[in-house]
């Protein structure tokens, strides 16, 4: 390296240009800005900069300036002194410079911002000086110059022809302009002031035509210009090769492996150098990272993804079984699991790529996209898009936590919510016991103090308590977190009203409205809500249901019991509340513990057969297996049966229908017809609803309805709350045992053989409307139910029913029949139907 000049070079950093063929990754960023090795372009051409002692920096801006000058601010943080001269309109590369005219010194420097080299600078500048030029031009050699302007110089190194992007028949010369130049202030006063102006097209010609001493230094470095897709993968590649000198954020391992700092790499991944992870990255299990592979900060790779000579910038994550080979991804982007993204494809910042997504090779994916689960993108996704998705789904605002769901979104959320409501109103929290979901309920609350609302907080508690609470206190509204069944990772909040119910469809619109307009209300300080504890919530709750059950009918019958609680928050209530009712317990996994529960669909299926197990060595009358909110259970009876879904829901309805006076049994319309069969036979009135529990509780706040349920263990005595409550409903179940007198055992004997079964087909958003309206005109009649979706009678116990997904593109399909065969041939029928409608 040479020495370091004699006094500081200032140096211009052309940082205005927008870098359209590396888009999508400049839509929303300016080219410099762009990482490279985990960080902007433009920080590694400041740290050139320190390094060569040229740490009095101009930078010249145009488009999206304050996206640089936030960065970067005034320098000090990288040791040099910046400042900004910004153009309002296009100036060019020489007029841009001309525009900084009055803070320039006599001689100075011009670097792009947007490129990568560990060209020496000290060296350009001596060169400069000793052959006394006007401007001094760094040259490059390269192989195919095609895309560059070639400048040939004579054996002293002076400038004697400029050739811009020749073809091969005009190639005298493998010398390229690089962008870089040490300049004298004078010859900006042949720059006009008044119009875009560009050093090479005109200002170049013309001090050549005018005799200026013009040189060319070749300069022996590093120098790449970013400029496409290939060349930023290639730049990459040539970084982790050694091939260019810069500052490598990590610590470098054998095979040329760099790894930031609090990374957790899983013993079992496939790591093959060379490849850089950056700083707090997380890769699981079974995971494959190849070569010239580059993770941004805070990135996570769940297990048995595989990725090779792709970059993925900074928080973004990318799902369990994921494979991305020669990609391209954006900050802060959601790859779901089993996602495909192939050689070529560039995905924007922010967007979401769906489950079992594919995005074919070259497509590019501007930012803010979503791509629906199960789609195949062939052609480049710009303008529009299938939409954001909707804050609220089937199970609320749901999402993975610190990726869909964080805690600047729970405040966010926790503010338009409260901005729905009074100021000094209060609203009932609850979570389940794990760690996530306490970080986001502190949030959420956090959100509704400033709104100006006040807060009973039940801590960890059950959902129907929430729900009670709010109801019986004339609360306001109510919200409970908790983590979902089937995946530790994905977090459910929920809304309630001042009825301890689902909000409403037009109350989630608000909402939504309130929270995607930032429109919230900001409470004064003598507003801000308060947290409050109530002391005796739950002993409340119980009460109101010894109220509504018959519990000496209860005890009488001297039931032995297993329970499984799931280590939920249902083991708070229920233990105490089956001594009351005389009963036997043994309790199974009667605590909460974060780790524990959450269910694999494997881990629950054992987890019922061991209480399966239990229940007959234990000569039980049956065993309950509960979901960590208490809303929803299975069954077991007391020959060891394991009993849920509709086979549950049939067995309820025949003993609501045994105890109780005729009124109306409210259930979704892909239920069995068993329960017509056996409803209407004692004088009981069957009300089919939409299948979404929102539409359940809706109907079951009628007066004539009896019971609801929702075929997924979800059921409904409305005396107490129209909302899933599983602890009411085991305490309904044993009254109703004891009633009959029979075992559990011989009602679920008693329930003839039903057939229904289901199906899926993934279709595009776009089409889902065309393919109902179709569906409809074709089978238009007396026999078309219109409830949910499209339900199509075919006779005695036979139907059809065809959903559109509310938040997946994709048709589901449900089918009853006289047995296994005849489901599957009325599902074969109207799937092909369907596809022959989206031919």
């Amino acid at each position: 390296m040479s020495s370091a000049p004699d006094a500081n070079l200032q140096t211009i950093v052309m940082a205005g240009g927008q870098g359209s063929r590396l888009r999508p990754l400049t839509s929303n960023q300016p080219k410099p800005m762009v990482q490279v090795a985990n960080k902007p372009m433009m920080e590694h051409i400041i740290d050139l900069l320190k390094l060569h002692r040229c740490d009095n920096i101009i930078v010249t801006l145009q488009f999206l300036p304050t996206v640089i000058t936030n960065y970067f601010g005034d320098g000090a943080g990288w040791g040099v002194s910046m400042r900004y001269v910004t153009e309002d309109n296009p100036l060019g590369t020489a007029g841009s410079v001309r525009n900084a005219y009055d803070d320039l010194e006599d001689t100075f420097m011009v670097v792009s911002g947007d490129a990568l080299t560990d060209i020496d600078l000290t060296e350009v500048s001596g060169f400069h000086r000793e052959k006394g030029a006007a401007v001094t031009i760094v040259l490059k050699r390269v192989s195919n110059p095609l895309d560059f302007g070639l400048v040939i110089t004579d054996e002293d190194g002076r400038i004697v022809r400029f050739l811009e992007k020749p073809g091969w028949g005009e190639v005298f010369s493998d010398t390229i302009n690089t962008g870089i130049y040490v300049i004298d202030k004078k010859v900006l006063d042949l720059v006009p002031k008044d119009r875009q102006y560009d050093f090479s097209h005109e200002l170049f010609p013309e001090l050549l035509e005018k005799g200026y001493p013009m040189y060319g230094f070749i300069a022996d470095g590093y120098w790449c210009d970013v400029g496409n897709h290939e060349t930023y993968l290639q730049a990459h590649a040539d970084i982790l090769d050694n091939l260019v000198k810069i500052n490598i954020p990590g610590h470098q391992l054998e095979n040329n492996v760099w790894i930031g700092d609090g990374v957790e790499i899983d013993d079992s991944v496939d790591l093959r150098g060379p490849a850089l992870i950056g700083n707090h990255v997380r890769i699981e299990n079974g995971s494959k990272i190849r070569e010239y592979t580059v993770l941004g900060n805070n990135v996570v790779v769940k297990q048995d993804s595989q990725i090779q000579r792709s970059v993925i910038t900074d928080n973004s994550y990318v799902g369990s079984s994921c494979h991305i080979r020669g990609t391209i991804i954006g900050r802060n982007c959601d790859i779901k699991s089993g996602a495909r993204i192939d050689e070529g494809a560039v995905v924007g910042d922010d967007c979401l790529v769906g489950e079992n997504a594919i995005i074919n090779q070259g497509v590019l994916v501007y930012p803010f996209k979503t791509i629906d689960t199960g789609a195949t993108i062939t052609s480049n996704i710009i303008w529009g898009s299938r939409g954001m998705r909707s804050l609220f789904g089937a199970q609320g605002v749901s999402g993975l936590i610190n990726v869909d769901v964080t805690p600047e979104k729970a405040v966010r959320l926790g503010m338009a919510f409260g901005s729905l409501l009074p100021v000094n109103a209060q609203v009932v929290t609850s979570r389940s016991g794990a760690r996530s979901a306490r970080i986001i309920k502190r949030a959420l609350m956090a959100g509704l103090n400033a709104s100006g609302v006040h807060i009973r907080d039940l801590e960890v508690s059950s959902v129907p308590v929430n729900r009670f609470t709010i109801q019986s206190h004339n609360d306001q509204g109510g919200v409970d977190i908790r983590t979902n069944e089937t995946d530790a990772q994905w977090i459910n909040i929920i809304f309630f009203n001042e009825d301890g119910m689902d909000l409403d469809l037009a109350d989630r619109r608000k909402l939504e409205a309130i929270y995607n307009r930032n429109d919230f209300r900001r409470a004064f300080p003598g507003e801000l809500g308060e947290i409050y504890y109530p002391a005796r919530a739950l002993e409340s709750y119980v009460n109101a249901l010894e109220e509504c059950v018959d519990i000496e009918a209860i005890k009488g019958a001297k039931f032995k019991i297993v329970f499984d609680f799931g280590y939920g928050a249902a083991s708070l209530i229920l233990t105490g509340l089956l001594g009351k009712f005389d009963c036997e317990v043994l309790s199974l996994n009667a605590c909460t513990d974060e780790r524990r529960m959450t269910f694999s669909r494997k881990s629950r299926d054992e987890s019922l057969r061991n209480l399966s197990d239990m229940v007959v060595s234990f000569n039980g009358d049956l065993g309950l297996l509960f979901d960590n909110g208490a809303e929803r259970l299975a069954l077991v009876d007391d020959k060891g049966t394991v009993v849920e879904g509709s086979r549950l829901l049939i067995a309820i309805v025949d003993l609501v229908t045994r105890t109780y006076q005729p009124g109306a049994i409210a259930v979704p319309v892909d239920q069995p017809s068993a329960i017509e069969n056996i409803a209407e036979a004692r004088g009981f009135n069957v009300i089919r609803t939409r299948s979404d529990s929102l539409n359940i509780m809706s109907t079951s706040k009628n007066e004539s309805v009896v019971f609801s349920g929702d075929g997924c263990g979800g059921f409904i005595f409305p005396e107490l709350v129209p909302a899933c409550d599983a602890i009411v409903t085991i305490s309904k179940i044993l009254f109703m045992i004891a009633t009959t007198g029979k075992r559990l055992s011989e009602v679920i004997d008693s329930i003839k053989p039903f057939y229904v079964n289901k199906r899926e087909l993934f279709v595009s958003w776009d089409a889902k409307g065309t393919i109902m309206r179709e569906l409809l005109e074709k089978h238009q009649g007396s026999n078309v139910d219109n409830t949910d979706g499209i339900k199509i009678t075919l006779g005695d116990n036979r139907w059809i029913l065809i959903q559109p997904d509310q938040e997946e593109p994709m048709i589901r399909f449900s089918a009853e029949g006289t047995d296994e065969m005849d489901c599957c041939k009325i599902l074969d029928e109207y799937e092909e139907q369907i596809k022959n409608f989206m031919t």
